[in-house]
């Protein structure tokens, strides 16, 4: 049932999130505002640091939070596993040209950001007891209803917050709570051997000492916390840089070449099409930075601001810090470590294998075009169907396992750890795995383990997988306070504020059983909750672009008044 649950999804995905209509929404919405405000990533860009600083704090600010503490805490729910493991994935499956299409996206996207939070904090709501909500839903429900001729309106901002703020909930739970803490969990075993239900009762009973405390005490965790992370991780990626410089030209090469050749089979990598890595670029990059998701502005509509637009410039800093800085600086420390072209010895899932219909060889150029092909979706793939003969643990059946994206060496099968004598079906090219039997072999490496390897290629040699693996806990981990506040606005957006103790104490509990439990239904949920996010929110933020011009205006007629010494800094406004 659950495998059926799980096939609809990713073929649902197929239409939604990974359908081409999709990324031109998202990427058309970022260019519309980016040529329609006259390029505010790089006007406001200095104004928006100051604004960071607190120069233009006033005491009569209502809010929560400070800017800072708001972009912390957005931060935190951006900076995560697709920082580590959504770069590595990206490269794994679109080669280096799918790094600049997250470069690419992430440029708009602070356009796209920017807009979203002025929006949402203009229409956020301060409730009975002074604390504030906000976010999408609420600029949906009050500006989104349609006018009729004969003057009746019909609720469709109450339809379209609905919907978001529902996905949203959904999402807290598919994007930033149990694919984090599986994430973390599989990751402190695998390096320190911690069993995973202690990584999760640890880190569920600190999740919840934070998120019980409301937003206030979220960021003051998080602006703590955001800094110290993305330091540790940035001195690990620089020593990797540092130890691989000669190949620094040459990934810096690959990334703008192959954007316009697609990438060549190197190495244990196949090939990618310009097509797929554009699609995996921007896909990865949406997940990333999640400008035009909606999830950001929710943080941001509780900072102290008298106006909505000096906090939409603070936003417009967040692509900039999670994608241009930090997983750039990945993407980079992969490419020049070389370690995304090379096969590693590792534990095979069933789900990465797709076993071929003869034996192909890498060292045959017509194998690797016909694989290619297969790979970036021109052509059917050449798969196998009947039983595999193991024997003492390899494989007698002339046939070929597709793993990783790449064609799987020195393959042994065993089963209790002694070698596997027997039979495996296999349907249209899946593996259905007997219990207790494992596949290993060499194959390419992606997600946090291919990071893992490059920071191994660094100064810390062998330690540098620590530094993976700590910055996966505090970045995840930080992804899961984070979107627990996104949804308890949600929660109170819907069903109102009595039901937000209940909704924390249910995310905490999901915290826990996912650090042990298979979580894959969970990520194939997150996708498509992404798009029913993002939808409703683009498509808003589209319709009511002429009042986001005018807000804009209003502000530096303000700002003007009340800074004129700083009229040269703002040249060129409305």
């Amino acid at each position: 049932m659950m495998d059926k649950i799980n096939a609809f999804l990713i073929h649902l995905d197929k239409y939604l999130g990974s359908s081409p209509w999709f990324v031109y929404l998202l990427l058309g919405t970022g260019l519309f505002f980016t040529l329609y405000l006259k390029f505010p990533q790089i006007r406001y860009f200095k104004h928006a640091l100051r604004i960071v600083v607190g120069k233009y704090d006033k005491d009569t600010d209502k809010g929560d939070t400070s800017h800072f503490q708001a972009l912390s805490t957005a931060l935190s729910g951006t900076v995560g596993t697709g920082n580590i493991a959504g770069v590595a994935l990206a490269l794994h499956i679109g080669g280096p040209g799918a790094l600049f299409w997250m470069l690419f996206t992430a440029a708009l996207g602070m356009t796209t950001k920017f807009v979203e939070v002025t929006l949402s904090h203009k229409y956020r709501d301060i409730l009975p007891d002074g604390s504030i909500s906000g976010g999408p839903m609420y600029y949906m429900r009050k500006r989104l209803n349609l006018k009729l001729k004969n003057g009746k309106v019909l609720k469709t901002g109450y339809f379209l917050g609905g919907l978001f703020a529902l996905a949203t909930i959904l999402s807290s739970f598919g994007s930033g709570n149990m694919p984090q803490i599986n994430s973390i969990a599989n990751a402190m075993w695998a390096t320190f051997k911690v069993p995973q239900v202690w990584t999760g009762a640890i880190l569920a009973v600190l999740l919840g000492l934070v998120i019980i405390g409301g937003i206030k005490r979220i960021a003051k965790v998080t602006e703590k916390l955001v800094p110290g992370m993305a330091l540790i991780y940035i001195i690990g990626a620089f020593a990797v840089l540092a130890k691989n410089y000669q190949n620094i030209p040459e990934a810096f090469y690959s990334i703008f070449h192959d954007v316009f050749t697609g990438t060549a089979a190197v190495g244990g990598f196949l090939g990618a099409s310009v097509a797929f890595a554009f699609n995996r670029g921007v896909n990865r990059g949406l997940f990333s930075n999640e400008a035009g998701q909606g999830s950001a502005p929710i943080a941001h509509a509780a900072a102290r601001a008298h106006e909505p637009v000096s906090e939409g410039m603070v936003a417009l800093l967040e692509p900039f810090i999670d994608t241009i800085l930090i997983c750039f600086l990945t993407g980079l420390v992969i490419l020049s470590s070389g370690v995304w072209k090379e096969k590693f010895e590792n534990k095979f899932q069933a789900a990465d294998i797709i076993v071929l219909d003869r034996i192909y060889s890498e060292k045959n150029k017509d194998d690797v075009k016909i694989l290619s092909q297969a790979l970036n979706r021109q052509a059917q793939m050449p798969t196998y169907t009947g039983d595999l003969v193991v024997e003492d643990g390899h494989i007698v059946t002339p046939v070929s396992l597709l793993h990783a994206r790449s064609i799987a060496e020195d393959v042994f099968v065993s089963k209790d750890n002694q070698p596997f004598t027997g039979k495996i079906h296999v349907d249209h090219g899946k593996v259905s795995l007997p219990d207790d039997v494992e596949i290993r072999g060499k194959s390419l490496l992606h997600s946090a383990p291919l990071s893992a390897k490059a920071f191994e290629r660094g100064y810390f040699g062998h330690w540098g997988q620590y530094i993976i693996s700590i910055g996966l806990l505090l970045f995840a981990f930080s992804t899961a306070i984070s979107w627990s506040y996104y949804g308890d606005r949600a929660v109170t957006f819907l069903i109102g504020q009595k039901w937000v103790m209940p909704y924390r104490l249910l995310y905490i509990l999901g915290f826990f059983i996912a650090s042990f439990t298979d979580t894959t239904i969970i990520w194939n949920l997150s996708y498509i909750t992404i798009v029913l996010m993002a939808i409703p929110n683009l498509l808003g933020l589209l319709i009511l672009h002429k009042e986001v011009k005018q807000t804009i205006k209003d502000y530096w007629r303000i700002f003007r008044r009340e800074y004129p010494d700083e009229k040269i800094e703002i040249k060129g406004e409305y």
